[in-house]
């Protein structure tokens, strides 16, 4: 096992902030070309289901690849499976239990329906099989673990521990093949599609793309004043986007590293992001009391997804316009354990 402590001052550090000045609004369906109208008409007829299941507020919510199941993770210590698609009663769910902490976050195997990982503040971390509602193996880490992501080839499991200790997990060994500490706040991690580079968003503003397996800092993005919260490759693997304290959400150029867009309609930190299965949208949250979905071709915000409290998380299908989002919602004093799943298509689709 390696285990390395990474520094800051290598690599490539890019400045680069160049966003066009000029705005193209090419929306599609399906597709097909629509104009703005429809795309009005179709965020107008969306509707809003409401999961109810868990016992504390939750902090992740995330779909399977085949978009037929979406967990979430709460502060309850426990993990939940639903299957929207029956509907959204809490007995079309499945309790994984089993953590004695907080679960911060969850994922999918990307290559398996079935398969899922959870990262928790009791410095485990839990592989699930859906099917059964069984742990299927558990890996000690010696952090409190807040963030974790599976490798697009499902090899692997990266998990980010309040230490700034990003631990490597083979799926199959169920052992930690690698560590980095690092001398300064790390936050969310992600790879890329491609599987051979790895970005990781730290307090200091910047956002770190380490070349994989090597992790050799292949450049050191700098777009922020304040601390960069979260990062999320879009599923064409043109654009990087980081979510920062400084409210904006950065959009990057995956071949050239450029900042070539901001978005500006939140207020407070940016808790949250994530792009729509076709990459034509992306959605962002924070303590504002809506998330933003915004077009990424023009940079425009075409809807806000009201809400009466900050949101943890966002998680876009892999297959439809179907958004999930939970954060710290309340009823009669105590937090509602909810999440909820805003869905939107062509009016005229039966």
């Amino acid at each position: 096992m390696d285990n390395q402590t990474e520094e800051l001052d290598e690599g490539r550090i890019v400045y680069d902030w160049n966003p066009p000045s000029g705005k193209r609004q090419n929306f599609f369906y399906k597709g097909a070309p629509i104009d703005r109208d429809h795309v009005n008409k179709m965020f107008d007829s969306s509707k809003i289901r409401e999961c109810k299941g868990h016992k504390e507020k939750v902090h992740t919510v995330a779909w399977n690849c085949d978009g037929r199941k979406l967990a979430s993770g709460s502060v309850d210590k426990t993990a939940r499976v639903w299957s929207p698609h029956r509907g959204t009663d809490i007995r079309y769910s499945i309790e994984l239990k089993g953590h004695s902490d907080s679960v911060d976050q969850l994922d999918w195997d990307p290559t398996h329906p079935d398969r899922l990982a959870t990262a928790s503040c009791d410095k485990t971390v839990r592989l699930w099989d859906q099917r059964s509602g069984k742990c299927t193996a558990t890996v000690a880490t010696d952090g409190e673990n807040i963030n974790i992501c599976w490798s697009p080839d499902g090899s692997s499991i990266a998990v980010g521990d309040k230490n700034d200790t990003i631990s490597i997990i083979d799926t199959r060994s169920h052992k930690i093949i690698d560590k980095r500490k690092h001398q300064f706040e790390v936050n969310e991690i992600a790879w890329n599609n491609a599987n051979n580079q790895f970005f990781v968003t730290t307090g200091q503003g910047t956002i770190l793309v380490y070349d994989y397996p090597s992790f050799d800092l292949r450049a050191n993005l700098r777009g922020h004043t304040a601390n960069c919260y979260c990062v999320e490759v879009d599923p064409t693997s043109n654009y990087l986007a980081v979510g920062s304290a400084d409210a904006l959400v950065t959009l990057w150029d995956t071949r050239t590293f450029q900042c070539v867009r901001a978005f500006e309609e939140l207020t407070w930190p940016v808790r949250t992001l994530g792009f729509s299965f076709d990459g034509q949208y992306i959605a962002s949250a924070s303590e504002d009391h809506f998330v933003d979905v915004s077009h990424v071709q023009s940079g425009e915000s075409v809807h806000h997804i009201e809400c009466s409290a900050a949101m943890n998380t966002v998680a876009w299908s892999p297959r439809d316009y179907y958004l999930a989002y939970a954060g710290d919602e309340t009823v009669d004093g105590k937090y509602a354990g909810n999440l909820k799943i805003f869905s939107m298509k062509d009016p005229r689709d039966k």
